[in-house]
């Protein structure tokens, strides 16, 4: 499962990239967030959603510790609905791990594999949020796997370019936007 994401683009580049993809204005309601590079589990991350004024940028913390203390950082979202708490995480890339190969010793580390959304500067995955302490908190919902993820992972989150984020985000039916998408729908390359 993704446990790590990236965001490499700044927020005067996604702000432009909000403003020729939306017709509505996007606001930054706490001001533009400090994230840049890897963004893992605990760590605050941005999402976009819809706020009493219209969309928003905030930073929230990623992941909300389940009954037994372990942090809830992906979601299975199979026959399950979100009428509420919708958001759209955004990222330009995130990552899987793959076991070293058979017979390599015991120290070899995983294989860091990075997924990017051809065509898309920086995209979104299906999320929800929810109250944490006295903020907030999200979490990435996840599908079956793809034809792009399967090789990497049992299970994949779900990467949307920023018009199907919209559509998330205002309560599109789940099973039009809660999958995979096609072959090719992604890149990977092995990250350093």
């Amino acid at each position: 499962m993704c446990n790590l994401e990236r965001l490499e683009k700044s927020w005067a580049e996604i702000a432009a990239l909000f403003s020729k993809t939306y017709s509505e204005v996007v606001t930054w309601p706490e001001g533009w967030p400090n994230e840049y590079g890897d963004i893992k589990i605990t760590d605050r991350g941005p999402i976009l959603r819809r706020g009493a004024g219209g969309l928003e940028v905030v930073s929230r913390r990623w992941s909300w510790p389940s009954p037994n203390g372990k942090p809830v950082f992906n979601y299975v979202s199979e026959g399950r609905r979100f009428p509420s708490g919708r958001c759209l995480i955004i990222c330009d890339g995130f990552y899987e791990f793959t076991a070293p190969p058979e017979g390599s010793p015991k120290s070899a580390k995983k294989t860091k594999w990075l997924f990017t959304m051809p065509g898309q500067e920086v995209f979104g995955i299906a999320g929800i949020f929810r109250p944490w302490q006295d903020s907030e908190a999200w979490t990435m919902l996840t599908a079956a796997p793809g034809p792009d993820v399967a090789p990497y992972h049992n299970r994949q989150i779900i990467p949307l370019s920023l018009q199907a984020g919209m559509r998330w985000i205002d309560g599109a039916p789940e099973a039009e936007i809660l999958r995979p998408g096609p072959a090719g729908s992604l890149a990977v390359r092995q990250a350093a």
